[in-house]
């Protein structure tokens, strides 16, 4: 890489962005049990804290190229940097749940500018053939963000309050804004390309309705009538972009992505394995406070072995993969992280803590196989004409399977506390071991979608390399 002090600064600001954005993507979780008590809300209808923020996300990433070449880079960068820390300084303010939802909303907006459009700084900043390993340095805060997050949003709510968990965004941000101001370059001028409003409208109304039918199970307490209508208000939408881009000249994603078979596998795959998941980071931190009586801390401390197994496991992912192929380890891995949610279904007070570290351990460590299979089978046959498309539609459902399955958990756990009659801590228990259980069968079944994979597709390190930087 290059060795001037602007490049490295350059690549330790976009370092910044990237670490607020997963962050934030994994803080509030311990917390959620705090914040309810002190907006009097239920611990279990906290969901619309974290769907807001990944919702938002997954509906801006797509307009983030279009945004940065309409108004620069730098502009962009330093405005979503701007309306991160105002939306982070308004959660901390916020003293209801509709506040701190529209809070959220905020605050997303600006974490789905953060790292599209950082990269982008990058890509444009650096060769062709230093890219990949800048992208390396940029990486490495954002796996501190989700190893830190949970412990410590659970020590803030602990030994301050909740609200601190927004209000140390603001500093960070505030460097960040400055080193914007001083250290990314200006833009050349771009060529600006037309933007595929009605594409972009169609895909962002259906994403939304989908995910607010699902949380109208759960905390908005729909009528099932207006839930379905919603439901396949969505769907339309979908389908109607598809039938849209086919016809149009310059679609937001094109059909033709899906003439690749491994992204069409990969995309889908990486959808409705990550609905089971997405929802162990909202799950377990409010099944030990609310069911267990551990403390936020504790809480937060217990989900460091999914990050250290997570870590650890990135060297054993391309060696198992050039042995047994995408399909047969993305099939059993699937099916292992299925067994391994539902395995929290037997979780009990006089269960030993050893236990709890185990499964927590191999959790991660699935997990982290699962990830970085699913991505890497989803773009490593993509050219370089349609890499950007793809990568941002990946993107996009990655974020929306956050949205989705955290509401899917929410309303089966309201399902459930319905439907035991057994009082207080007893009742939310079963609930949530019958939840885990549900969702378990739920990822299981998703390992048919990597059936359809070629069992002659092998991994090499550098795809593996590029989808992690990437």
């Amino acid at each position: 890489m290059p060795e001037s002090s602007s490049s490295r600064m350059l690549l330790w600001l976009v370092a910044i962005g990237f670490f607020m954005q997963t962050l934030d993507s994994t803080i509030v979780n311990t917390a959620l049990p705090s914040m309810a008590r002190s907006l009097n809300e239920s611990p279990l209808r906290m969901q619309s804290v974290v769907i807001a923020y990944a919702l938002t996300m997954a509906i801006l990433i797509p307009a983030s190229g279009w945004i940065a070449d309409r108004i620069g880079v730098r502009r962009a960068y330093f405005g979503a940097i701007l309306v991160f820390v105002i939306g982070s300084l308004a959660c901390a303010l916020s003293s209801s749940m509709t506040q701190l939802i529209v809070a959220r909303v905020v605050q997303g907006a600006g974490g789905a500018l953060l790292l599209p459009v950082g990269r982008l700084a990058v890509l444009r900043a650096f060769p062709r053939e230093q890219f990949l390993k800048a992208m390396s340095f940029v990486a490495i805060p954002g796996l501190i963000g989700p190893l830190i997050g949970p412990t410590l949003g659970g020590w803030l709510s602990e030994e301050v309050s909740w609200h601190w968990i927004f209000l140390i965004n603001i500093p960070i941000g505030f460097i960040g804004a400055l080193a914007t101001l001083r250290y990314m370059p200006r833009d050349a001028k771009q060529e600006r390309t037309r933007f595929d409003a009605t594409g972009y409208l169609l895909i962002a109304v259906g994403m939304a309705s989908i995910s607010i039918s699902l949380e109208g199970l759960g905390e908005l307490g729909l009528h099932r009538a207006f839930v379905v209508l919603l439901l396949v208000f969505g769907l339309a939408n979908l389908a109607a972009y598809w039938l849209h881009a086919a016809r149009t000249p310059a679609p937001l994603f094109s059909p033709e992505l899906f003439q690749v078979r491994t992204y069409a596998v990969g995309l889908i795959g990486n959808l409705f394995a990550r609905l089971g998941t997405a929802t162990m980071p909202f799950l377990v931190p409010l099944l030990l406070q609310v069911s267990l009586g551990f403390s936020p801390l504790q809480a937060g401390l217990t989900m460091i072995p999914v990050t250290m197994a997570a870590l650890s496991m990135k060297r054993a992912v391309t060696p198992l993969i050039a042995r047994f192929g995408y399909r047969n380890v993305l099939v059993t891995n699937t099916v292992l992280v299925g067994a391994m949610i539902a395995s929290f279904s037997l979780t009990t007070p006089e269960q030993p803590v050893w236990v709890r570290v185990v499964q927590l351990f191999f959790l991660g460590a699935v997990n982290s196989l699962q990830f970085t299979a699913m991505n890497t089978v989803a773009l490593k046959d993509l050219d370089a004409r349609s890499a950007s498309s793809g990568n941002g539609l990946l993107s996009v459902v990655q974020m929306l399977s956050m949205s989705l399955g955290v509401a899917a958990a929410a309303a089966l756990l309201t399902t459930f506390n319905g439907i035991f009659p057994d009082p207080g801590h007893a009742q939310a228990l079963r609930a949530f071991q019958a939840t885990f259980l549900s969702i378990g069968i739920m990822t299981c079944a998703s390992a048919w979608i990597f059936w359809q994979l070629s069992p002659e597709i092998r991994s090499t390190k550098t795809e593996e390399e590029a989808v992690e930087m990437g």
